[in-house]
């Protein structure tokens, strides 16, 4: 019976060989698949932050065109001194006379305040205003009457109000029963009313609305409105809007503002975009970590596969084939997590959107550029260990093996 011979200082016995190769090839995938899983989990986080972005944008934007952009504001500017203007008493009126203009009403902002109940101390306004209102408002502001009934043109003569939508939740209304009021300017308002959300027109949903007449009547209101809206005919809207300061008070046109509040809306459409550089940058983070990883897993690759490349390179495979096989695995890899990152991000995109109710958008910068920075982030990374087993001589890969 022979004994096994000890193995050459510097040298592995052959089964102690094998155990270690068998080691390494049972602990390498799992090494490239966390390798792949960092890349994947960057270029996802990319992907989403892109995809969500311009599917958020694409949401608003139709919501905007459901409600139109044709709507024109007219409102009271400065005057020269610096104090606030006021718009004439027939503004509403005379710009009705212009020329493709469609509908035109108004509010005018009143001293009075509105509470639950007349315990309530008058410093807590909560933010509502009271301004008195024309009786087609909500067709112009593309708005609708979620609860009751709005005002016509008997209860506007009388102490009777209509919440808009902000409203009505801060004075704690979220129904109509018969006899609901609320104390407005020292006395009692019944409420038949509460309007759903005015996107365009915010500053409706924080009010409440009582009728021309009955604002006059019971709140001493001088009838000079605060804010004129106006829907044009959508092919003239730039035309109309060049017209309304002039209409509207022909003697100071200079005090008078006018805007259009789809394009503050497309705006922040615009301007979202920016918020999102902060999550791009955690995306590049965790695609740079995975590049790290993908240079560990191909660096410790080569360490283990000194015999393989020792092998080939006696067989003839020069070092433009080893540099060629070690460099194409790490942009494999990359390549590999690239694309799962891709349709993970499109997956989480999809859902969300899906959630809240958007159409699905992924940019082409977003799928096309994911994979492609994945792929320059892997050959960047196993350039190092491809030049390393490159280098190795075949007699000395397989005595260190």
């Amino acid at each position: 019976m022979t004994t096994p011979t000890a193995a050459p200082p510097g040298r592995m016995r052959p089964v102690d060989l094998a155990r270690t190769a068998g080691a390494g090839l049972r602990t390498r995938p799992m090494r490239a698949a966390l390798s792949a899983l960092g890349i994947a989990i960057g270029v996802a986080a990319m992907v989403a932050v892109m995809g969500l972005s311009a599917s958020s944008q694409a949401g608003l934007l139709a919501e905007i065109d459901t409600l139109g952009t044709n709507l024109l504001t007219v409102t009271p500017g400065r005057v020269l001194g610096g104090g606030t203007a006021e718009l004439p008493v027939e503004a509403p009126a005379m710009i009705g006379r212009i020329k493709n203009v469609e509908t035109v009403q108004s509010t005018g902002r009143t001293d009075a305040h509105a509470f639950r109940n007349p315990d309530i101390p008058s410093i807590n306004t909560n933010g509502i205003s009271v301004n008195a209102t024309s009786l087609d408002l909500p067709g112009a502001v593309r708005t609708s009457v979620a609860e009751g009934a709005y005002l016509n043109a008997a209860t506007a003569e009388q102490p009777v109000a209509v919440l808009g939508s902000a409203a009505a939740g801060r004075l704690g209304i979220d129904r109509i029963h018969p006899g609901t009021r609320i104390w407005v300017g020292g006395q009692w308002f019944y409420v038949t009313g509460i309007l759903g959300p005015a996107t365009l027109t915010p500053e409706i949903d924080s009010s409440v609305l009582v009728g021309f007449p009955a604002a006059r009547k019971y709140l001493n209101f001088d009838g000079h409105p605060s804010m004129v809206y106006v829907r044009a005919d959508p092919d003239h809207v730039a035309e109309v809007q060049g017209l309304l300061a002039a209409t509207a008070n022909p003697a100071n046109a200079g005090e008078v503002a006018v805007s259009r509040p789809s394009a503050a809306l497309e705006a922040r459409a615009a301007t979202r975009s920016a918020l999102n550089g902060l999550f791009l940058g955690l995306g590049a983070v965790a695609l740079l970590v995975g590049g790290i990883g993908v240079a560990n897993t191909m660096v410790i690759s080569v360490l283990e596969r000194r015999s393989e490349i020792g092998l080939r390179r006696a067989l003839g495979a020069t070092k433009g084939h080893i540099r060629l096989q070690f460099l194409s695995e790490a942009i494999l890899l990359a390549a590999l997590g690239g694309t799962a990152g891709v349709a993970l991000g499109a997956l989480a995109t999809a859902v969300y959107a899906d959630v809240k109710g958007w159409a699905t958008v992924v940019p082409v910068l977003a799928w096309g550029g994911g994979p492609c920075a994945a792929v320059a982030i892997g050959a960047v990374a196993g350039l190092l260990p491809a030049l390393r087993a490159a280098r190795m001589q075949p007699n000395e890969a397989l005595r260190t093996a």
